[in-house]
Protein backbone atom coordinates (compact mmCIF):
# COMPACT_ATOMS: atom_id res chain seq x y z
CA UNK A 1 0.00 0.00 0.00
CA UNK A 2 1.42 3.35 -1.01
CA UNK A 3 1.85 6.24 1.65
CA UNK A 4 0.74 8.91 -0.30
CA UNK A 5 -1.67 9.28 -2.86
CA UNK A 6 -1.61 12.58 -5.66
CA UNK A 7 -5.33 12.89 -7.72
CA UNK A 8 -4.21 15.73 -10.21
CA UNK A 9 -0.69 15.88 -11.82
CA UNK A 10 -0.82 19.48 -13.67
CA UNK A 11 1.98 22.04 -12.63
CA UNK A 12 1.21 22.11 -9.15
CA UNK A 13 0.35 17.87 -8.26
CA UNK A 14 3.59 17.30 -10.37
CA UNK A 15 5.58 19.96 -8.61
CA UNK A 16 4.63 18.10 -5.23
CA UNK A 17 5.26 14.88 -6.99
CA UNK A 18 8.49 15.87 -7.39
CA UNK A 19 9.24 17.31 -4.35
CA UNK A 20 8.64 14.03 -2.53
CA UNK A 21 10.33 12.11 -4.47
CA UNK A 22 13.87 13.96 -3.10
CA UNK A 23 12.27 12.30 0.29
CA UNK A 24 10.53 9.49 -0.22
CA UNK A 25 10.67 6.22 -2.32
CA UNK A 26 8.98 5.77 -5.50
CA UNK A 27 7.44 2.81 -3.82
CA UNK A 28 5.41 5.33 -1.30
CA UNK A 29 3.84 7.20 -3.76
CA UNK A 30 0.98 6.89 -6.27
CA UNK A 31 -1.52 9.30 -8.03
CA UNK A 32 -3.96 9.42 -10.60
CA UNK A 33 -5.27 12.13 -13.31
CA UNK A 34 -8.03 12.65 -15.98
CA UNK A 35 -4.81 12.94 -18.77
CA UNK A 36 -3.96 9.31 -19.06
CA UNK A 37 -1.53 9.93 -21.58
CA UNK A 38 0.29 12.46 -19.24
CA UNK A 39 0.40 9.77 -16.86
CA UNK A 40 1.84 7.00 -18.50
CA UNK A 41 4.03 10.02 -19.74
CA UNK A 42 5.23 10.16 -15.92
CA UNK A 43 5.55 7.03 -15.06
CA UNK A 44 7.99 6.28 -17.64
CA UNK A 45 9.80 9.84 -16.40
CA UNK A 46 9.91 8.78 -12.64
CA UNK A 47 9.30 6.04 -11.91
CA UNK A 48 6.33 6.18 -9.86
CA UNK A 49 2.85 4.07 -10.32
CA UNK A 50 -0.29 5.43 -11.36
CA UNK A 51 -4.12 4.44 -11.64
CA UNK A 52 -7.07 5.15 -13.67
CA UNK A 53 -9.12 5.56 -11.32
CA UNK A 54 -10.08 8.07 -8.19
CA UNK A 55 -11.82 5.25 -5.73
CA UNK A 56 -9.17 2.84 -6.51
CA UNK A 57 -6.73 5.35 -5.66
CA UNK A 58 -8.45 6.90 -2.32
CA UNK A 59 -8.55 3.15 -1.06
CA UNK A 60 -4.88 2.72 -2.31
CA UNK A 61 -2.98 5.32 0.19
CA UNK A 62 -3.52 7.20 3.46
CA UNK A 63 -2.37 10.41 2.68
CA UNK A 64 -4.38 11.53 0.04
CA UNK A 65 -3.79 14.95 -1.88
CA UNK A 66 -6.67 16.35 -4.00
CA UNK A 67 -4.31 18.98 -6.29
CA UNK A 68 -7.53 19.28 -8.44
CA UNK A 69 -8.76 22.95 -9.55
CA UNK A 70 -11.40 23.59 -7.05
CA UNK A 71 -14.24 23.82 -10.02
CA UNK A 72 -13.39 20.18 -10.57
CA UNK A 73 -13.89 19.37 -6.59
CA UNK A 74 -17.50 18.39 -6.44
CA UNK A 75 -16.95 15.07 -8.89
CA UNK A 76 -13.23 13.89 -7.27
CA UNK A 77 -14.59 14.13 -4.39
CA UNK A 78 -17.97 12.12 -5.48
CA UNK A 79 -15.60 9.72 -6.78
CA UNK A 80 -13.50 8.90 -3.50
CA UNK A 81 -16.24 9.83 -1.02
CA UNK A 82 -16.86 6.02 -0.17
CA UNK A 83 -13.29 5.22 -1.00
CA UNK A 84 -12.45 7.07 1.88
CA UNK A 85 -12.68 6.24 5.78
CA UNK A 86 -11.56 8.09 8.92
CA UNK A 87 -8.49 6.28 9.16
CA UNK A 88 -7.67 8.00 5.76
CA UNK A 89 -6.34 11.74 6.07
CA UNK A 90 -7.74 13.88 2.89
CA UNK A 91 -5.29 16.74 2.08
CA UNK A 92 -6.80 19.90 0.46
CA UNK A 93 -4.56 22.64 -1.46
CA UNK A 94 -6.98 24.28 -3.64
CA UNK A 95 -7.65 27.97 -2.38
CA UNK A 96 -11.12 29.27 -0.81
CA UNK A 97 -12.75 25.75 -0.58
CA UNK A 98 -12.98 25.04 3.64
CA UNK A 99 -12.68 22.34 6.04
CA UNK A 100 -16.22 22.38 6.58
CA UNK A 101 -17.12 22.25 2.98
CA UNK A 102 -14.79 19.17 2.14
CA UNK A 103 -16.39 17.39 5.46
CA UNK A 104 -19.90 18.30 4.19
CA UNK A 105 -19.73 16.28 0.61
CA UNK A 106 -16.93 13.44 2.48
CA UNK A 107 -18.41 13.07 5.91
CA UNK A 108 -17.98 14.93 9.12
CA UNK A 109 -16.02 11.87 10.27
CA UNK A 110 -13.36 12.53 7.40
CA UNK A 111 -10.29 14.36 8.84
CA UNK A 112 -8.97 16.95 6.81
CA UNK A 113 -5.95 19.19 6.42
CA UNK A 114 -5.93 22.19 4.07
CA UNK A 115 -2.49 23.24 2.44
CA UNK A 116 -1.36 25.50 0.12
CA UNK A 117 2.32 25.16 -1.34
CA UNK A 118 3.89 26.84 -4.11
CA UNK A 119 5.71 25.81 -7.17
CA UNK A 120 8.88 26.20 -5.98
CA UNK A 121 8.08 22.54 -4.25
CA UNK A 122 9.32 21.00 -7.71
CA UNK A 123 12.79 21.92 -6.46
CA UNK A 124 12.31 21.40 -2.96
CA UNK A 125 12.01 25.32 -1.90
CA UNK A 126 8.35 25.44 -1.66
CA UNK A 127 6.67 27.32 0.78
CA UNK A 128 3.14 25.74 2.32
CA UNK A 129 1.15 27.50 4.68
CA UNK A 130 -0.77 24.63 6.63
CA UNK A 131 -4.68 24.09 9.10
CA UNK A 132 -5.88 21.23 10.39
CA UNK A 133 -7.89 20.11 13.62
CA UNK A 134 -5.12 18.69 16.06
CA UNK A 135 -6.91 16.53 18.18
CA UNK A 136 -7.86 14.70 14.98
CA UNK A 137 -4.51 13.06 14.26
CA UNK A 138 -2.40 11.26 16.03
CA UNK A 139 0.78 12.66 17.20
CA UNK A 140 2.22 10.42 14.20
CA UNK A 141 0.19 11.51 11.30
CA UNK A 142 0.96 14.72 12.59
CA UNK A 143 5.11 13.67 12.47
CA UNK A 144 4.32 12.25 8.34
CA UNK A 145 2.47 15.74 7.56
CA UNK A 146 4.89 17.96 8.60
CA UNK A 147 7.71 15.65 7.05
CA UNK A 148 5.24 15.61 3.61
CA UNK A 149 5.14 19.16 3.40
CA UNK A 150 8.71 20.11 4.81
CA UNK A 151 9.91 17.39 1.98
CA UNK A 152 8.78 20.31 -0.58
CA UNK A 153 10.60 23.50 1.46
CA UNK A 154 9.66 25.02 4.14
CA UNK A 155 6.20 24.75 6.01
CA UNK A 156 4.16 26.91 8.30
CA UNK A 157 1.22 25.78 10.68
CA UNK A 158 -1.93 28.86 10.71
CA UNK A 159 -4.96 28.90 11.58
CA UNK A 160 -7.87 27.74 8.97
CA UNK A 161 -9.09 32.20 8.90
CA UNK A 162 -5.59 33.11 7.92
CA UNK A 163 -5.55 30.32 4.55
CA UNK A 164 -6.31 32.87 1.68
CA UNK A 165 -3.55 35.20 3.08
CA UNK A 166 -1.06 32.51 2.84
CA UNK A 167 -2.39 32.20 -1.14
CA UNK A 168 -1.85 35.84 -1.14
CA UNK A 169 1.61 35.68 0.15
CA UNK A 170 3.17 32.51 -1.38
CA UNK A 171 0.36 30.52 -3.18
CA UNK A 172 -0.13 32.74 -6.10
CA UNK A 173 3.03 34.81 -5.35
CA UNK A 174 5.46 32.96 -7.79
CA UNK A 175 4.03 34.77 -10.34
CA UNK A 176 4.70 38.25 -9.02
CA UNK A 177 8.39 37.14 -8.61
CA UNK A 178 9.10 36.00 -12.00
CA UNK A 179 7.36 39.25 -13.47
CA UNK A 180 10.18 41.03 -11.25
CA UNK A 181 12.62 39.10 -12.88
CA UNK A 182 11.80 39.02 -16.10
CA UNK A 183 11.34 43.15 -15.77
CA UNK A 184 14.69 43.85 -14.05
CA UNK A 185 16.06 41.54 -16.54
CA UNK A 186 14.80 43.49 -19.32
CA UNK A 187 15.91 46.78 -17.51
CA UNK A 188 19.88 45.56 -18.30
CA UNK A 189 18.94 43.85 -21.89
CA UNK A 190 17.91 47.42 -22.59
CA UNK A 191 21.45 49.06 -21.46
CA UNK A 192 23.04 46.34 -23.65
CA UNK A 193 23.21 43.14 -21.15
CA UNK A 194 22.55 39.83 -22.67
CA UNK A 195 19.37 38.36 -22.46
CA UNK A 196 20.74 35.07 -20.80
CA UNK A 197 23.07 37.12 -18.63
CA UNK A 198 20.54 39.41 -17.26
CA UNK A 199 18.14 36.50 -16.30
CA UNK A 200 21.12 35.06 -14.27
CA UNK A 201 21.28 38.15 -12.68
CA UNK A 202 18.27 39.16 -12.00
CA UNK A 203 17.07 35.68 -10.60
CA UNK A 204 20.19 35.25 -8.43
CA UNK A 205 19.66 38.53 -6.71
CA UNK A 206 16.29 38.06 -5.89
CA UNK A 207 17.26 34.18 -4.50
CA UNK A 208 20.19 35.52 -2.64
CA UNK A 209 17.73 38.73 -1.01
CA UNK A 210 15.49 36.03 -0.13
CA UNK A 211 17.91 34.18 2.09
CA UNK A 212 19.13 37.41 3.32
CA UNK A 213 16.06 37.84 4.93
CA UNK A 214 15.14 34.17 6.08
CA UNK A 215 18.88 33.06 7.68
CA UNK A 216 20.03 36.65 9.11
CA UNK A 217 15.99 37.24 10.38
CA UNK A 218 16.80 40.62 9.44
CA UNK A 219 13.69 43.25 8.91
CA UNK A 220 13.33 43.38 5.08
CA UNK A 221 13.31 47.45 5.76
CA UNK A 222 17.20 47.03 7.63
CA UNK A 223 18.33 44.78 4.68
CA UNK A 224 17.15 47.29 2.33
CA UNK A 225 18.56 50.24 3.89
CA UNK A 226 22.00 48.14 4.28
CA UNK A 227 22.52 48.20 0.07
CA UNK A 228 21.01 52.34 -0.05
CA UNK A 229 24.21 54.71 0.42
CA UNK A 230 23.65 58.65 0.94
CA UNK A 231 22.84 59.77 -2.47
CA UNK A 232 23.98 56.46 -3.95
CA UNK A 233 22.31 54.60 -6.71
CA UNK A 234 20.16 52.14 -5.09
CA UNK A 235 18.33 55.15 -3.14
CA UNK A 236 17.91 56.69 -6.45
CA UNK A 237 16.00 54.17 -7.93
CA UNK A 238 14.30 52.84 -4.56
CA UNK A 239 12.88 56.65 -4.60
CA UNK A 240 11.36 55.86 -8.45
CA UNK A 241 10.02 52.86 -7.29
CA UNK A 242 7.98 54.53 -4.40
CA UNK A 243 7.31 56.84 -6.93
CA UNK A 244 5.62 54.48 -9.76
CA UNK A 245 3.47 52.87 -6.54
CA UNK A 246 5.50 49.82 -6.15
CA UNK A 247 4.25 48.87 -2.96
CA UNK A 248 1.05 50.01 -3.51
CA UNK A 249 0.80 47.62 -6.59
CA UNK A 250 2.26 44.56 -4.92
CA UNK A 251 -0.22 45.10 -2.02
CA UNK A 252 -3.27 46.21 -4.61
CA UNK A 253 -2.16 42.66 -6.68
CA UNK A 254 -2.71 40.41 -2.76
CA UNK A 255 -6.10 42.62 -2.24
CA UNK A 256 -7.25 41.03 -6.08
CA UNK A 257 -6.01 37.64 -4.90
CA UNK A 258 -7.63 37.45 -1.57
CA UNK A 259 -11.10 38.79 -3.02
CA UNK A 260 -10.81 36.04 -5.87
CA UNK A 261 -10.13 33.71 -3.11
CA UNK A 262 -13.54 34.23 -0.66
CA UNK A 263 -15.51 34.05 -4.71
CA UNK A 264 -14.37 30.57 -5.44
Amino acid sequence: MAKIGIIGIGNMGYAILKGLLGVYGKEDIIFTDVNLDRCEQITKELGVAHTDNNGQLAGLAKYIVLAVKPQYFNPVLADIRHSVTEKNVIISIAPGITTTQLKEKLGDEKRVVRAMPNTPALLGEGMTGVCYEEKAFTQEEKDSIKDIFSSLGRMRIVEERLMNAVVCVSGSSPAYVYMFIEALADSAVKYGLPRDAAYEMAAQAVLGSAKMVLETEEHPGALKDKVCSPGGTTIAAVSALEESGFRSAVIKAADACYKKCTEI
